[in-house]
């Protein structure tokens, strides 16, 4: 049995946002103990490692969240990378939205934080692009980072370094209360044995599966799938985002739909070997929103629903994650993330 400590937490996820919280827990003095299933089936494995909050068109207090959470990435990735000895693939490379016309592209919820492209332009910035689009917007605040490859190792790195215990194989069976407190959970391991594990203060980040850990988590699962291409090497200097596909592929609806959608936006790819096709699922809540914060037990703590934008979030969550454990002073824009992400919002 694990003996509960002044400043220890339990993490129940080992995904992408587990690890990013784990890391940042971890190297403010908490003991940190991660339970994972299975981390290799987490939605950050199925991730194009997309820092598009502007490209994926975000409104109101998501696109603050995305780009607060941007201003953050390059400082937490650097901080990763000395901690881990492993580089994360951090790019500021922009991203190019094209559009068929001039409405849709003015009518585009971020249109005021894009460069405008014209036909030509769309041309110089994407060789071979296909000719249907005669207009885009480039982002040049937006970029990607290596997520599959790199930074999730990086993190796993840095968090061991860092003290931080792991147990992969173990499945949260149930959780233990009293006096509308967490007091542990009950662990099937990958043995197959039966622990009992004790807790002084607990976050959920489970991602799509969240709502069979703690049942009042409105989460569910929607399929993401990859399709990696080997093209010519730097024959992409910009992220194309094109409706519904990156040029990599991610959508809910197939192989063929990410294939039909690299040929819309590129025809020459559709050509370029295929290196690798995986998927997995997407932590979604009704809104769209994700769910961060505390929860009506006491030490009980929510990070999850961040749906296609985990790895951008992932930097402001696990910041603002620690404040509120800690009981820090926060910004009224953080209190307003709060308030707008709360679990309250679907309460009955």
């Amino acid at each position: 049995m694990a003996q509960e400590t002044k400043n220890s937490i339990l993490i129940i996820g080992g995904g992408l946002l587990g690890l990013s919280i784990a890391y940042e827990f971890s190297r403010n003095n908490f003991k940190v103990l991660v339970l994972s299933k299975n981390r290799n089936e987490s939605a950050g494995f199925v991730a194009a490692g997309m820092l598009a909050t502007h490209a994926e068109g975000l409104e109101d207090e998501l696109l603050k969240f995305g780009q607060e959470s941007q201003n953050l990435i390059p400082k937490w990735i650097k901080s990763i990378e000395q901690d881990s000895n492993i580089k994360c693939g951090l790019k500021k490379c922009g991203i190019v939205v094209p559009f068929k016309n001039k409405e849709d592209l003015e009518e585009f919820p971020t249109y005021e934080y894009g460069k405008y492209l014209n036909h030509k332009d769309l041309q110089t910035e994407i060789n071979g692009m296909n000719s249907i689009w005669k207009h885009g917007l480039l982002f040049e605040q937006d970029g990607q980072i290596d997520n599959r490859r790199r930074l999730m190792r990086a993190l796993e790195r840095a968090c061991s370094l860092h003290g931080v215990e792991f147990q992969e194989g173990s499945e949260v069976e149930d959780l233990t209360f009293e006096k509308n407190k967490i007091t542990g959970a009950t662990v099937l391991c990958a043995t197959g044995e039966i622990k009992k594990i004790n807790c002084e203060k607990a976050i959920i980040c489970s991602g799509a599966w969240s709502k069979k850990i703690f049942n009042k988590i409105p989460v569910f699962p929607v399929k993401g799938q990859m399709l990696s291409i080997q093209g010519p090497t730097n024959f992409l200097k910009r992220v194309i985002f094109g409706p519904k596909t990156y040029l990599v592929g991610n959508t809910p609806n197939g192989i063929k739909q990410l294939q039909e959608g690299i040929r819309s936006l590129l025809p020459e790819a559709i050509n370029w070997p295929q290196m690798e096709h995986w998927w997995g699922f997407r932590p979604c809540t009704p809104d769209l929103k994700p769910i961060i914060g505390k929860s009506k037990i006491e030490n009980l703590f929510i990070a999850t629903g961040h749906y296609r934008n985990g790895v951008l979030f992932s930097a402001i969550t696990s910041d603002l994650l620690l404040k509120i454990v800690q009981n820090k002073n926060l910004k009224e824009i953080e209190k307003s993330f709060l308030e707008k992400f709360s679990l309250d919002r679907f309460a009955i």
